[in-house]
């Protein structure tokens, strides 16, 4: 098309409004169309399909591309997260007036009720309002309801004789909803209704979409999570799962909304499903088998109910049963499809978007050194805080002849006629050959068994920690070779080698003889007992290690010739601070974890605990704030009994000091003062004087022998 005709398509910048935008379907159809041009699906190409975040018109070919994008806005339901640089502005908990007035500032308003309910009322009010106050407009809206297919789930099949006939968008009207989803249902036929009335004013859309996967994975990521976890040796499929459900990528859902911008297309009422028709059971199988261990059990279907990471609307989803084809958009719109044919044809490039988009990459670690140093320590402490799998070569020997064993005892129709045979002749092998060398295994088997352990699904998902194994270069090298299917750098001196087991970092734990050998004198007998840190053996190992590492070619080169630089870090101290310091040390070096956190059962389990330990501490507290308190009352107690004791000894002490003080006195008083005294008292008796006070003090002074 020449350049003058895409200029006319060219729109102006359009702004988008779309609800809750930091949710998933939401966040991803925001992002899609902000790297989208207004116009731009209108015009036909034979362009490869661009990757996420690319502008679909670079800015070369076409000058005014830059003036032409969407900008998005959108209301948030969670404040903590930061703005995304694809939105340009968001609003959180906004009154219904202050929303209306953002939503007229916009040309295009998207409203997504296909994962929270609550979104419902609030769409339904948004077209309302909208409607009512179409005379304000100062140009055309356009209004989108992105609803789902179970407003499909009942409806009565096309043919009663051939229930396998798909509908199609012009069965809208016989749409019968599942009883979860009648509101949806309610909610499309207002939107529809309102854009009947005056449409050159405001189009309104109902886009129905399919269950949706990729881009982290929504209804389907507790079967990506269980596989990619791997705790459960079998993905569990919910009920008989034969029923077929209608899917889509979030991104051509996107692509379908850009298309409807950009067409304005007549029906009002619109489906968006790729073209696969595949069940529940396949979906989960291919999970299963491309992220997960491979296998899948039927469990019973109420156990869906049960499981803590399924929502209703989740739950719901997976159980429906129904055959359906977009036939308007794929004759009239212009969608650069990423997944046309489903999620199964193109697993590989959903769960690379799973991986993705969720952080999920494995760190790969090994741990070197001398034997007693502490790798093992260091290594199960980088596994729990990383949840990464802590690789040792005897325990991985023993779990491989185990498994091995187990495959053997398992009854007819569970393993695969091949697999026995080969499992059989694998395990009758290596017996021998351990048996022929006193219970050790040649090099050759050892590098196949853990080999086999880096490349499973586990260890390549999460990662793993490597624990004393390579012993030798040669070893190293037969680890790490690289598989005939991966391309090799012809002008790369680096030698080649499997870049999905190699590790990423590689840590040598160092420390001198002596300080090894104290060690393990110290350690209890009851670690030592049946291990090789008997004396003997521990100096045998130790020799034979330090031997290995003085030649040319050791491990460590080799991990050096590979551009894999270990980090030496020296062991000085046996106590557990000292492993607590290496353990920080090397979790810097590494990064942040790229795995999931705690699970919801953990962070219980863990809250739990925590609880707990509050409850025994505030118990522990009070009991020694009581025991305090009943020390000191017993203290001032005793402190009082003392105090009263000595003060009682005091006042008898002056008692007895003043009575021995009082005794001149006394007999001073009664030789010299009381004979005078009685005879005034009784003069006065017999005068009867009218104030005898005065009478007797002067019968004393008259009396007194010192006055003359």
């Amino acid at each position: 098309m020449a350049e003058e005709e895409v200029e006319k398509i060219i729109h102006h910048t359009k702004h988008i409004f779309i609800n809750n935008v930091d949710s998933y379907a939401s966040k991803c159809i925001a992002k899609f169309l902000s790297a989208c041009v207004v116009g731009a699906s209108l015009v036909e190409t034979d362009e490869p399909e661009v990757e996420e975040g690319e502008e679909r018109l670079s800015k070369d070919e076409h000058p005014k591309v830059k003036d032409g994008t969407f900008k998005i806005v959108g209301t948030i339901a969670n404040k903590n997260e930061r703005r995304p640089s694809y939105v340009l502005d968001e609003y959180f908990q906004l009154k219904r007036e202050e929303l209306l007035e953002r939503l007229m500032e916009c040309d295009i308003i998207i409203y997504n009720i296909t994962e929270d309910a609550d979104q419902m009322d609030e769409a339904s009010w948004a077209i309302s309002a909208l409607h009512a106050e179409m005379a304000r407009f100062s140009q055309p809206k356009m209004f989108i309801l992105i609803s789902t297919v179970m407003t499909w789930a009942l409806s009565k099949p096309v043919d009663a004789d051939d229930p396998e006939i798909p509908f199609t968008e012009e069965d809208y009207r016989r749409r019968r909803a599942h009883p979860n989803f009648k509101e949806h249902i309610n909610v499309e036929k207002l939107v529809v209704k309102m854009g009947k009335t005056k449409s050159s004013l405001l189009s309104t859309y109902v886009v129905a979409s399919g269950v949706q996967y990729g881009m982290g994975e929504q209804v389907f990521h507790f079967f990506f999570k269980t596989s990619w976890l791997g705790d459960l040796p079998k993905v569990p499929i919910f009920g008989e799962g034969t029923n077929v459900i209608p899917t889509i990528h979030i991104n051509d859902l996107a692509g379908v909304i850009q298309n409807v911008i950009d067409h304005k297309p007549k029906p009002h009422y619109l489906v968006a499903v790729d073209d696969s028709k595949t069940t529940i059971d396949d979906i989960v199988k291919t999970i299963a088998y491309v992220v997960g261990p491979g296998k899948t059990k039927r469990v019973p279907k109420e156990d869906a109910f049960l499981t803590r990471d399924l929502r209703q609307m989740d739950i719901d989803a997976l159980f429906v049963n129904l055959r359906i084809e977009a036939v308007y958009l794929k004759e009239n719109f212009n969608i650069h499809w990423v997944c046309e044919s489903g999620l199964i044809d193109n697993i590989d490039r959903v769960v690379e978007e799973y991986k993705q988009t969720r952080g999920l990459l494995p760190i790969r670690v090994c741990i070197m050194g001398p034997p007693a140093v502490g790798k093992s320590t260091v290594a199960e402490r980088i596994c729990k805080h990383y949840k990464l799998h802590h690789i040792r070569l005897k325990e991985t020997i023993t779990e491989t002849l185990a498994h091995l064993e187990s495959i053997i005892r398992m009854e007819d129709g569970e393993t695969e006629a091949e697999d026995f045979a080969t499992s059989s002749e694998l395990l009758e092998t290596l017996k021998e050959n351990m048996d022929q060398n006193g219970g050790r295994l040649d090099d050759p088997y050892v590098i196949r068994i853990m080999r086999d352990k880096l490349k499973s699904k586990l260890c390549r998902n999460q990662g793993f920690v490597l624990d004393s194994f390579p012993k030798t270069y040669e070893q190293a090298k037969d680890l790490f070779y690289a598989d005939d299917d991966e391309p090799e750098d012809m002008r790369s001196k680096i030698p080649p080698f499997n870049k999905k087991i190699i590790p990423d970092f590689v840590f040598s734990l160092d420390t001198s003889d002596a300080f090894l050998k104290n060690r393990v004198l110290n350690l209890p007998e009851s670690l030592v007992e049946g291990t090789s840190y008997s004396q003997e053996q521990f100096l045998r190992r130790l020799a034979r290690f330090r031997e290995s590492n003085v030649d040319d070619e050791t491990v460590l080169n080799y991990f050096e010739e590979l551009d894999i630089h270990p980090e030496h870090i020296e062991i000085t101290s046996s106590d557990d601070q000292e492993y607590l310091v290496v353990t920080e040390r090397i979790i810097k070096s590494v990064g942040k974890p790229k795995n999931y956190g705690p699970s919801s059962q953990e962070l219980e389990e863990e809250e739990r605990r925590s609880a707990d330990r509050r409850l025994r501490t505030e118990a522990q507290k009070r009991a020694d704030t009581e025991r305090r308190e009943t020390e000191e009352a017993q203290q001032r107690a005793a402190r009082w009994e003392e105090w009263s004791k000595c003060l009682e000894e005091v006042k008898k002490q002056e008692h007895d000091l003043l009575e021995v003080q009082s005794v001149p006195l006394r007999n001073y008083l009664m030789k010299n003062v009381m004979p005078t005294l009685t005879q005034g008292l009784i003069e006065c008796c017999k005068t009867r004087p009218q104030d005898p006070v005065d009478f007797l003090a002067e019968y004393l002074f008259k009396s007194n022998p010192q006055v003359e």
